[in-house]
């Protein structure tokens, strides 16, 4: 590599600056001007070179070529005297301006290319036509924007490359091969595409050939849409064809309130016939009151059930009419008349299906509660008082004791019972949907309220009866909202202001100890008082096994119409297993065991015997005496803490029977899971902490 000296840092300096910078035979060690602030100057210090206002500094410097920049003979002349025996080639300032000027003719040269080259990128990819040009070796050399768009690839990934890899079915290289064109023939790319494509060869003025050109459109919309287009008349023939047919009287108009359709159904109630009305103003079938097609019209709003008179009798109707807007513009409006007559005797005929449906919706009565023992008995005597007075009723007891059962009969004993009878399970709905459930909302209350809000199960009920199921699950802030709404008796939608009165009889169910939820702060004690005012325990079957005999017997009708059998009954041993059994899931559980029970039997037997109940876990199990709560030397426990302390050993005891399993434990005690839970950690009972 030659080490290079440039003398003359103005406009030609610079671009002979340039031009050796690109070079790999030239290096350039120094530049010289006594104009320091010369283009070339400030170029070669950007650049990091050596830079000074003489050429004398560079004498001992090792220099292959210097070229003299400055135009000054003089400068030339001394130059080439100092270096003359030192064989370093001395380049004079007229060499070194054509070199400038070839330099400068090149940079004009380079932007016009850039700039013709950019217009004919611009206009290459900003058409709406697909484009690609291949070379004689059917190679891609031009792919524009729009040809990547249709194709589905890019233009660095097929420039270069033969254009049957890219497109295999192209027939580029067959108009290569042949010269022809070929004009608006239609192709379908790999990626379902269908294009309109002419291709041509590419000539140059000596008629030789160098590369073909396809030109192609995307006609995959145009397709679609005559599909469309086509789909829309059988749309249109069907819906002729729907209004036709409909037992609904419906009339057509349009813009301008000309009667464009009516159907057989119009017909038949107005006595008017297509003559009358098709081409006439929208006023022609009315003999009283105002057009409602003309008042749509006008207002571009619907109208709903308004009286009027049409037709030569004078037909008593109600009509509906809505405007047809397509893309904005009123095309005309579309009236449905109901004859009032018919609407009368249907309104009579729902409200009669809704006092059967309100006497559904609580389907148990007392009779449907089974059971003997003087504790049951006392239960019901209860409840049937309870169902004569307005007041709030607090059931007590075990899952599966039959809770609810006690609610509906409640209902269906009380002069309420031809209103509603809403079930709510204050545990199975989540935390942040129970409060626009129970009290409903008001449009626009949260992202997603319907339209106009919701009425609430509160609101539902009204005059009726609610049943409050697992009421010691609600959080505070729910208890103190249902808190408000039995000491005012009113309810306030979520989002709204305004109090809205109810008349709600509430029938509330626990299977927790509500007193020691007082004692945690998991419960209200204003809401306890609230809800206590006709408390009502309900035993569970380990206390009543008497009543097992009565029970099977009407749940085993009660199988039989589900399963289509005719089981009589329980074997005497059959019902001694059952009894020996502890029955932690209550009533619930009993149903279950003897449904698997008449499963298991062969359709030609009678009886449910001991083979057929599945295995009871606790039938064979001696029980085991609990540990007594250990009372301290001071003798200050209180009964709740001597309750507590006994709990937790119980828990402990059942926990580790059953190897911490969960599900088990909460079965053997009676209890829910979310129950367990609770107290494990109340108690500190995980598996592996330290008692």
């Amino acid at each position: 590599m030659q080490n290079v000296l440039i003398v003359g840092a103005g406009k030609g300096g610079r671009a002979i600056l340039q031009m050796v910078i690109a070079s790999d035979m030239l290096r350039v060690i120094g530049m010289v001007d006594i104009n320091q602030n010369a283009l070339g100057m400030e170029e070669a210090k950007k650049l990091g070179l050596m830079t000074s206002s003489s050429w004398e500094q560079f004498k001992d410097a090792s220099i292959d070529i210097i070229i003299d920049a400055t135009g000054d003979e003089e400068v030339y002349e001394e130059l080439k005297n100092v270096w003359r025996n030192r064989h370093t080639v001395v380049i004079p300032g007229s060499v070194a301006h054509i070199i400038s000027e070839l330099m400068e003719e090149k940079e004009e040269l380079v932007f016009k290319w850039k700039t013709e080259s950019y217009k004919h990128d611009l206009i290459f990819n900003t058409a709406h036509d697909g484009m690609i040009v291949i070379d004689n070796e059917e190679r891609i050399t031009l792919f524009n924007k729009s040809a990547e768009k249709i194709t589905g690839f890019k233009r660095e990934d097929v420039l270069g490359h033969p254009v049957l890899e890219v497109i295999p079915a192209s027939h580029l290289p067959y108009i290569l091969q042949t010269k022809k064109v070929e004009r608006n023939h239609e192709f379908t790319f790999e990626n379902g595409k269908k294009i309109i494509t002419t291709r041509i060869p590419i000539l140059n003025d000596q008629g030789e050939l160098f590369g073909a050109f396809a030109l192609f459109k995307d006609i995959t919309e145009v397709v679609d849409l005559a599909k469309e287009v086509t789909n829309l008349k059988e749309i249109q023939t069907m819906l002729e064809a729907i209004i036709q047919s409909s037992e609904e009287a419906i009339s057509v108009v349009d813009e301008d309130g000309t009667g464009l359709l009516i159907n057989p159904a119009y017909t038949r109630l107005t006595g008017l016939k297509e003559e009358d009305v098709l081409g006439k103003p929208a006023t022609a079938d009315i003999s009283e009151g105002e057009s409602m097609h003309m008042k749509v019209l006008q207002t571009r709003r619907p109208v709903r059930s308004v009286r009027m008179k049409v037709g030569a009798h004078k037909k008593d109707v109600l009509v509906n009419v809505a405007p047809v807007i397509v893309d904005g513009k009123l095309k005309g409006s579309v009236g449905v008349i109901h004859d009032v007559s018919e609407i009368k005797q249907l309104t009579n005929e729902l409200n009669r299906a809704r006092q059967i449906i309100r006497t559904l919706e609580a389907k148990y009565s007392f009779d449907d509660i089974i059971g003997s023992s003087e504790e049951f008995k006392l239960a019901i005597e209860q409840a049937k008082l309870a169902a004569k007075t307005p007041a709030t009723v607090l059931l007590r007891g075990e899952s599966g004791t039959g809770k609810e059962l006690f609610a509906h009969a409640i209902h269906n004993a009380s002069d309420r019972k031809y209103n509603k009878f809403i079930r709510v399970n204050c545990a199975a709905i989540s935390e942040t949907l129970l409060e626009s459930e129970m009290f409903g909302y008001e449009e626009g209350a949260f992202s997603g309220a319907k339209r106009g809000g919701k009425r609430g199960l509160f609101e539902e009920a009204n005059n009726g009866s609610i049943f409050l199921d697992e009421i010691g699950e609600l959080s505070a802030q729910m208890q103190a909202k249902l808190l408000r709404v039995l000491q005012e008796k009113e309810i306030v939608r979520v989002g709204g202001t305004k109090a809205v009165p109810i008349n709600v009889r509430v029938i509330a169910a626990t299977n927790v100890h509500l007193e020691k939820g007082i004692a945690n702060g998991k419960i209200r004690e204003d809401l306890y008082y609230r809800l206590n005012k006709i408390p009502i325990h309900i035993t569970p079957l380990r206390q009543r096994k008497e009543d097992i005999e009565l029970l099977s017997q009407h749940l085993i009708q009660k199988i039989n119409q589900d399963y289509g059998r005719n089981v009589e009954g329980l074997t005497p041993a059959a019902l001694v297993y059952l009894k020996q059994y502890e029955w932690p899931g209550n009533v619930r559980e009993l149903e279950n065991i003897l449904g698997r029970a008449v499963i298991y039997m062969h359709y030609n037997e009678q009886f449910i015997d001991v083979h057929h109940i599945p295995e009871l876990q606790s039938v064979s199990e001696p029980k085991k005496t609990v540990l007594a709560p250990v009372v301290g030397s001071n003798h200050e426990e209180t009964l709740n803490d001597l309750v507590e302390v006994y709990e937790a050993q119980v828990m402990k005891q059942v926990l580790e029977k059953y190897n911490y399993n969960k599900t088990k434990t909460a079965k053997q005690l009676g209890i829910s899971v979310r129950t367990l839970y609770y107290k494990m950690e109340k108690y500190n009972l995980a598996k592996n902490s330290v008692q």
